[in-house]
């Protein structure tokens, strides 16, 4: 097993660099004045990656005590909140809007489909009252896109706040913080950045500041309040520890991606690929519109489960990608090609063990994944 090929969307491979990077010696994060000089060097990285000058914060967890922050600190009880809802983490948004006393308001949509504007903008016109909207950039479980500039435009129309998860898709496709005008948007370690899962980063517009200092009501929680984290610099405090050795890995994982001039157009070619592959091969691509560069969701065919295909494909192949979760368990199969997983050749060795797999298990396919995928990337 130790020459398994983590092909899921996250965590994904790591490389040596950023491995490297993790076995540095660390020095005391609270009280070594350096540290904080790093720190902020760190997330300048992330600004340029995001394309922001808002402040940016690295915190100690995984993506979801962003996403579970933005809500705490903005959310006080009556506010009202509108959730766009094309998947499954789209509607995640909404338990934590309710856990901090939200009026939550669901605008729900097709999870074949990226999320409509125009339906938006149609509801938008008749109902508008909200002070913050979530939704999420790529929907991880279906490997649906959806239009963010497009939505964010449409929301700040109305002055409304936008919490925005990009975790799925930072690295691997554009992102214009400051452009979008989006007030808080969230990533995660090991997504298209590569790294270790342990951090989460996110991005804090004035606007998102102002609302957060003006709360009539204090922020219940301290690890997810973010009010603690103004003015770290300055006043050389963090609200916490921070995971020393994780961001020593995620400012390697950075310097990886700022020194690649090729990473979307890879992404976008690789990604290209794999849903042709798939389709020649006689496999169903999930969404209808909205594919996403970073993953691809396809139906697992009928027969076969994904405890079976896996077992095969991580013992005898030593390839592992996913399933999906909820509704979509062990009913589509999913490729993370982000990040360090979106190379040619681990493509190439995932086709192959998917053909392999598929072979054992009875599935005749139209054409050979590999060989359309390689005829595709030539």
């Amino acid at each position: 097993m130790r020459d398994l090929l983590i092909m899921t969307p996250g965590p994904t491979e790591v490389s040596e660099e950023v491995r490297q990077a993790m076995s540095q010696k660390i020095t005391n994060p609270d009280l070594d004045p350096d540290f904080f000089d790093y720190y902020l060097h760190t997330t300048a990285k992330l600004q340029k990656l995001l394309r922001t000058k808002n402040d940016t914060i690295i915190m100690s967890g995984e993506g979801i005590l962003g996403l579970e922050s933005a809500c705490a600190s903005l959310i006080e009880p009556g506010d009202r909140v509108l959730v766009l809802d094309n998947g499954i983490f789209g509607r995640g948004f909404a338990d934590f809007a309710n856990l901090y006393g939200a009026d939550v308001e669901l605008l729900e949509f097709p999870y074949e489909r990226a999320i409509d504007p125009v339906k938006l903008q149609t509801y938008l016109a008749q109902d508008n009252d909200f002070k913050l909207a979530t939704f999420v950039h790529c929907e991880t479980p279906t490997g649906v896109l959806n239009p963010i500039a497009e939505i964010t435009g449409i929301l700040q129309e109305y002055e409304i706040l936008t919490v925005v998860d990009a975790v799925s898709a930072i690295g691997g496709i554009p992102v214009e913080v400051d452009g979008w005008g989006i007030d808080i948007m969230l990533g995660g370690s090991q997504k298209c950045l590569s790294v270790p899962p342990g951090l989460t980063f996110m991005s804090i517009s004035p606007a998102a500041w102002e609302a957060i200092n003006e709360r009539q009501t204090d922020i219940k929680g301290f690890y997810t309040n973010l009010k603690l984290w103004q003015n770290w610099y300055e006043k050389k405090f963090f609200p916490y520890t921070q995971a020393i050795s994780d961001i020593y890995a995620l400012d390697a994982g950075l310097d990886k991606w700022l020194a690649d001039d090729g990473v979307f157009d890879r992404h976008k070619e690789i990604a290209r690929a794999v849903r042709s592959s798939l389709t020649a091969a006689g496999l169903e691509l999930y969404p209808e519109t909205g594919y996403s560069d970073t993953v691809t969701a396809f139906c697992l065919p009928a027969g076969i489960s994904y405890r079976q295909l896996n077992h095969i494909m991580t013992r005898k192949f030593a390839v592992m990608i996913a399933d999906s979760l909820g509704q979509f368990g062990n009913k589509l199969l999913r490729i993370g090609h982000m990040g360090e997983n979106c190379y040619e050749e681990k493509l190439y060795r995932t086709m192959r063990a998917l053909d392999k797999s598929f072979h054992e298990l009875g599935c005749n396919l139209q054409q050979s994944l590999a060989e359309v995928f390689m005829e595709e990337m030539n």
